[in-house]
């Protein structure tokens, strides 16, 4: 006879509603995770909400600059990106899409609005890369929304599937990540409830963009980040129409040391990848 298994589910340990700043040329944000509130959350570094159909907000973009000891991963909502690097490689990153970069042992990239006017509204996640991997070759993965399969649950739930694989079998097109992690954009309606297994060794958040749930009996509101703490599953219940991001990932254990776009595992580290930089070996 089956068994019913039994999970423990998360509870939100912190709710961060992050502080706005700007990056790049000017780019207005909302910055969750690398603030003052949640400094990181091991492997993820930052996490950054931006959204505005003011031209003035985005429109500068984030010209040139370098990466080094980690990924970024730019999920958009809305609009459209222009990326180039120093080596050569190029695209646009449109409304639904995602490139998820590994940076290794180093890049300079440019990330530039596609558009003079209308919403620009997307996600920048930072995730960290283990010292072993840190020196590796840059690469990208990159999707359009077209490639991000949609998994169609109970009571008008739906789940986009970026990476990782959900308990009922849908596997996003992000895969062979360095450092295990998965990414949800999950829709519920009004009513509707929410409930999935996140590995226990993992550490997962939940930024909720739109609506109003409760997790774990906790009220998290729009543009909030819901930090949960330990268990094997979380369940989300949505008390207005909602989407929000679901992600998790194995936790890394290692130092960090970190300089503006660069992040590696000691000082001596750290200062080999600014003189590599400008002595132009990226």
């Amino acid at each position: 006879m089956d068994q019913k298994v039994i999970h423990t589910i998360r509870p939100v340990v912190q709710v961060v509603h992050g502080h706005e700043t700007a990056d790049g040329d000017g780019v207005r944000l909302t910055r969750l995770i690398g603030g003052p509130a949640l400094p990181q959350l091991d492997p993820f570094l930052l996490l950054d909400d931006f959204r505005s159909d003011d031209p003035d907000d985005y429109i500068g973009g984030f010209p040139p600059h370098p990466h080094r000891g980690f990924e970024t991963v730019t999920y958009l909502l809305h609009g459209r990106m222009r990326h180039g690097d120093n080596a050569g490689h190029s695209g646009v990153i449109e409304h639904g899409g995602v490139q998820w970069m590994t940076a290794g042992r180093g890049i300079v990239h440019s990330e530039m609005p596609e558009q003079e006017d209308g919403l620009l509204a997307g996600f920048q996640l930072w995730v960290n890369l283990p010292a072993a991997h840190k020196m590796m070759a840059p690469r990208y993965q990159e999707f359009g929304a077209e490639n991000i399969p949609l998994e169609p649950r109970e009571d008008g739930v739906a789940v986009k599937v970026i990476a990782g694989t959900t308990s009922r079998g849908t596997r996003g097109p992000v895969r062979d990540l360095i450092t295990p992690a998965s990414y949800f954009d999950i829709t519920l309606p009004a009513g509707a409830t929410f409930e999935e297994p996140v590995a226990v060794e993992r550490n997962a958040f939940v930024y909720v963009f739109a609506g109003d749930v409760h997790i774990g009996g906790r009220r998290i509101e729009a543009f909030s980040l819901a930090l949960l703490g330990a268990g094997d599953a979380v369940e989300i219940a949505a008390t207005s129409d909602s989407r929000l991001l679901l992600v998790s990932g194995a936790p890394l254990r290692e130092p960090v040391v970190r300089g503006g776009p660069f992040v590696m595992n000691t000082e001596a580290e750290l200062r080999q990848a600014y003189s590599d930089y400008r002595a132009g070996n990226f």
